[in-house]
């Protein structure tokens, strides 16, 4: 049997950690092991636990959750860090990814949605709320940082990519996972991993957030 995905929680609200742990608690794979009120708490607590996923919220007393994911990481590294906030502020946003945040959520996500969220973090994948992919556009562009590269020029008047490569960036763009896309697609969840692979070295990416911010800014130019 697959050990349960462990996670720790750093909100300086008990409520909402104890609603936290209520509502994840109800899923046979996650286990929270462990929670913090501020960063300094959860800096004392994680070398011993080292959870696999740490939700992070920002506006935390003393030190910002954004502010604190350089420490965090270094006292649990092998952790994934996923913002969990209130905050659709697309300045937190880059700087989180900056910092080596693996998502950013926020905290009207769906119970279930957070749970695979969770899941999907934990495997390595970037998680983004998808209402946020447009700020995250805005924000790179505006602090002229681009995360994703210019397209070489001979692929300016005509894409690369396969009509099921398109098909499958633009749900990329939209946030959607592998077995989402593969239940909207009507295709094996493998054939999605695939064609996800493609569409990385087709476009010189590295990760699925380029491309997402990749097909984003293509729309806009469009």
């Amino acid at each position: 049997m697959t050990s349960p995905i462990t996670l720790f929680l750093v909100d300086d609200h008990m409520l909402i950690r104890r609603g936290l742990v209520a509502l994840l608690g109800q899923y046979d794979d996650l286990h929270v092991v462990g929670e913090a009120g501020d960063a300094s708490q959860a800096l004392r607590l994680l070398p011993a636990l080292r959870p696999d996923v740490i939700l992070l919220d920002n506006h935390l007393p003393g030190v910002r959750g954004v502010d604190a994911i350089g420490g965090l990481r270094e006292a649990s590294p092998a952790s994934r860090i996923v913002m969990l906030t209130v905050s659709e502020d697309g300045d937190d946003l880059a700087s989180a990814l900056r910092q080596g945040a693996q998502g950013y959520l926020l905290k009207t996500i769906d119970g279930d949605l957070l749970a695979e969220a969770v899941r999907r973090a934990a495997r390595g994948e970037p998680v983004v709320s998808p209402e946020m992919m447009g700020k995250l556009v805005n924000a790179f562009q505006q602090q002229g940082a681009p995360v994703a590269p210019e397209p070489p020029a001979a692929q300016e008047d005509a894409s690369p990519l396969s009509p099921r490569e398109e098909e499958v960036l633009r749900e990329i763009a939209q946030g959607a996972s592998n077995k989402e896309i593969a239940r909207r697609l009507d295709i094996a969840e493998t054939t999605v991993k695939l064609h996800v692979q493609h569409i990385l070295r087709k476009l010189g990416l590295s990760s699925r957030v380029q491309a997402a911010v990749y097909a984003s800014d293509r729309q806009r130019e469009n």
